[in-house]
């Protein structure tokens, strides 16, 4: 969920990420490990993980880059039990074909441009964690209209519809914010970082006031990501059965100091990604 004006920041760290991620394909498991000699109906022989940071797994390796190893979608690290690798138990054929297309900072207007980028990938299975950015503005005044939101999730879902048909897709809801703060208000290590750092400012700016314009401010953030995840999940039913909403779960993930990392005390830690990654698995592929 990292907002535009850091990923300037990134840059410096890239040559970090060869050890951290995975180049987004997630890798075969190494020989021996047991896979099914049959695979169970209905599951799928591919994925795409479209979406922003958290989908790209920021901040969960080692160092502050995006680590798709540990993304609860596309993962191949056994420690996160990702989409990927529960797929992988019950299909042998998606082994190594898990993409992962998500990019820092991105905001609901990139989701048209990775869905292109999926078509070419002709996924079975495509999985949309996006939006948190769009919240997370220098200013409130600077949120994405909620109109706005919800045209530029609908082209992305459009494209994906024309050039996917027959792919499942999950869109998942944005998580708590509000929540976030809360959380972090009292820690004076994530209080330091948010503000040096200018962590999503709409939201956590000033984070230890009580002043009435700043708990106006942090009220009207998480009204917007509401109406955001309103506008996913009525996006997804128009979308037609081969959407699936996940209920907002994500959104209800009560994600503790413990499960963030420590660089931005913002994006989910490995742990906190293995909490995202079982709370939004639909478990069978049936719809």
């Amino acid at each position: 969920m990292i907002h535009r004006w850091h990923v300037v920041a990134l840059a410096a760290l890239a040559a970090f990420a060869l050890a951290c991620d995975g180049a987004g394909r997630a890798t075969p498991k190494p020989s021996g490990e047991p896979e099914p000699t049959r695979p169970a109906a209905g599951y799928p022989t591919s994925m795409v993980a479209l979406g922003d940071s958290i989908t790209a797994g920021l901040g969960a390796c080692l160092a502050y880059v995006a680590c798709a190893r540990n993304s609860w979608s596309t993962g191949n690290n056994s420690a996160i039990q990702s989409h990927y690798q529960r797929i992988l138990e019950k299909n042998g054929k998606i082994k190594g074909n898990a993409d992962n297309l998500a990019s820092p900072g991105a905001e609901a207007d990139a989701l048209d441009g990775q869905a292109r980028r999926a078509i070419d990938r002709k996924p079975q299975y495509v999985t949309i964690l996006i939006g948190a950015n769009d919240a997370c503005a220098g200013r409130v005044q600077d949120m994405t209209p909620v109109a706005a939101f919800r045209e530029q999730i609908d082209d992305g879902l459009a494209r994906l519809k024309k050039g996917l048909p027959k792919a499942r897709v999950l869109m998942v809801s944005i998580p708590d914010l509000y929540r976030l703060w809360q959380v972090g208000r009292e820690e004076p290590k994530a209080v330091e970082i948010w503000s040096q750092g200018r962590i999503c400012p709409s939201m956590l700016a000033a984070p230890t006031s009580t002043a009435a314009a700043d708990r106006k401010r942090r009220e009207q953030v998480r009204d917007r990501i509401d109406d955001y995840n309103t506008a996913l999940r009525q996006a997804c039913r128009e979308y037609g059965d081969r959407c699936r909403w996940d209920g907002g779960a994500a959104h209800r993930v009560r994600f503790d100091l413990d499960q963030l990392n420590q660089f931005d005390y913002f994006h989910p830690n490995a742990e906190g990604q293995k909490e995202l990654a079982d709370v939004v698995y639909p478990g069978r592929f049936n719809w």
